[in-house]
C-alpha cells in the first residue's frame, strides 16, 4: 500500500480498522477502499440496501454575515438569495479561465448562514479563496471539524427513520436537495454520490462514534468504502474533480451549464462570465460523455480516443467496470462532433484499438427522492 505515515487519518479510523477496512492514500487522506464484503458486494448492497460512506475528509464551511451572498456571486455562478431555507444547489468555484477550481453544494440556513460542502484535495485552496474575497466585505468564512457521514441506498430512509425521530425531524419532510441543523453542531442533508436517495450527516467530534454505531446497529447498512463508491458516482454520472472536471475544464464542455441559471446567466457576474456565455452560444471544442466499450474489459482513466480514421480526438477521464449496468463503464471528452450516443471511437489500451461508444449518462437510472 505504501507509505501511508504523511496522511490525515479519519476521526473513525479505529472503527474502521476493527471492521476489517484496508486503507488507501486519497487526496491527501488515508481513506478505507474495501472491507471484507469487496467491492463488487458493497456495490450492489448499496443498490439493494443501505451503504454507509465515511466522507469525513470532506470539508464544511459556513459562511455568515450580512455580505455572504456578494461573496458567493464574487466566487461562483451563483445566486443564493434566490434559494429558500434550507435548499441547496450545485454549483462551482471557478478561476478568471473558467476552469472549475472546485465542484461545490451550498446550502442556506437562514438569511445570513449558508454552509458549503467542499472537495478534501480541493478544501484548502477553496478556503483561500473564500477568505481573501471575504477580507474586503462583511461577511464571515468560517471552517468546521465534523465527522461526515453518507448513508445511501434504497433502504437509507427506514434506516435513518430512528436517529431522524432523536434529532427532532421527519426523514419524509426533509426533500432532495436540501439540508438543515437539527441541533447544535449537526447538518444533516438529503443527496448523494451514487445516484441512490440517501442522507449525509455531519456531527461533532465527540457524538461520531455513536452516530456510526447507531447506523451500523441496523442489519441492512454495512460499511462501503471508497474504490465502490467511485464505481457508484461512474455509473451515475457524477463527476470526481481531479479527473472529470479540472482547474482546465470549463462548465460549458463538462455538461454542467444546468447549473448555471438563466438569471446568473443575464447578470455574468461570476468569474469568466465571458467566456462562459460565448461557449454556451457557440460550442465547446470538446464535451463530457459517456463511453461503453465493447465486451467485458473496462477502459481506465488516461485512455486515448481515437476516431474512425485513427485521429486522436479525446481521452478517458474516469473508468471501470459497471456492476449494477453489467457492463464496463466511463466517462471522457472527446471532439463535440462525436458526442452524440452511439458514435463509434476506438480507445488505446495495451497498443490496440479497442471498440467503444458513445453512450448516454447516466448509465444506471437515478433514485433520488424528490416527491
Amino acid at each position: 500500500m505504501g507509505d501511508t505515515t504523511s496522511l490525515k487519518t479519519l476521526p473513525l479510523e479505529e472503527l474502521h480498522t476493527a471492521s476489517g477496512a484496508r486503507f488507501g492514500g486519497f487526496a491527501g487522506w488515508n481513506m478505507p477502499l474495501t472491507y471484507p464484503l469487496g467491492v463488487m458486494k458493497e456495490h450492489v448492497h448499496t443498490r439493494e440496501q443501505a451503504g454507509l460512506f465515511d466522507i469525513s475528509h470532506m470539508k464544511l464551511i459556513e459562511v455568515s454575515g450580512s455580505d455572504a451572498a456578494a461573496l458567493f456571486a464574487k466566487l461562483c455562478p451563483i445566486d443564493v438569495t434566490k434559494l429558500n431555507e434550507g435548499q441547496s444547489k450545485y454549483t462551482f468555484l471557478m478561476n478568471d479561465d473558467a476552469g472549475i477550481i472546485d465542484d461545490l453544494i451550498v446550502t442556506r440556513l437562514g438569511d445570513e448562514r449558508f454552509m458549503i460542502v467542499a472537495n478534501a484535495g480541493n478544501a484548502d485552496v477553496d478556503i483561500a479563496h473564500f477568505q481573501k474575497a471575504a477580507s474586503a466585505l462583511n461577511c464571515t468564512v468560517s471552517p468546521l471539524d465534523r465527522v461526515l457521514l453518507a448513508i445511501q441506498g434504497p433502504q437509507a430512509a427506514d434506516v435513518m427513520k430512528s436517529l431522524a425521530a432523536d434529532l427532532g425531524f421527519s426523514v419524509d419532510e426533509l426533500k432532495f436537495m436540501h439540508g438543515f441543523e437539527p441541533k447544535q453542531g449537526w447538518f444533516v442533508t438529503r443527496s448523494g454520490y451514487t445516484g441512490e436517495d440517501g442522507f449525509e450527516i455531519a456531527a461533532p467530534l465527540g457524538d461520531a462514534q455513536f452516530l456510526a454505531k447507531a447506523l451500523l446497529g441496523d442489519a441492512r447498512v454495512a460499511w462501503i468504502g471508497l474504490a465502490a463508491r467511485d464505481s457508484l458516482r461512474l455509473e451515475a454520472g457524477l463527476c470526481l474533480h481531479g479527473q472529470d472536471i479540472t482547474e482546465s475544464i470549463d462548465p460549458v464542455s463538462a455538461g454542467l451549464t444546468w447549473a448555471i441559471t438563466k438569471a446568473v446567466r443575464e447578470t455574468a457576474a461570476f468569474p469568466a462570465a465571458a467566456k462562459v456565455l460565448e461557449l454556451i452560444a457557440n460550442g465547446p471544442e470538446k464535451r463530457r460523455v459517456g463511453i461503453k466499450p465493447e465486451g467485458r474489459q473496462p477502459v481506465r482513466a488516461g485512455t486515448k480516443l481515437f476516431d474512425e480514421a485513427g485521429s486522436e480526438i479525446g481521452e478517458i477521464t474516469s473508468g471501470g467496470f459497471g456492476p449494477s449496468a453489467g457492463f464496463p463503464v466511463a466517462m471522457g471528452y472527446v471532439r463535440a462532433d462525436l458526442k452524440e450516443p452511439g458514435a463509434r471511437l476506438f480507445a488505446e489500451v495495451r497498443g490496440n484499438k479497442v471498440p467503444v461508444d458513445v453512450h448516454t449518462l447516466p448509465f444506471t437510472q437515478p433514485r433520488y427522492h424528490k416527491g
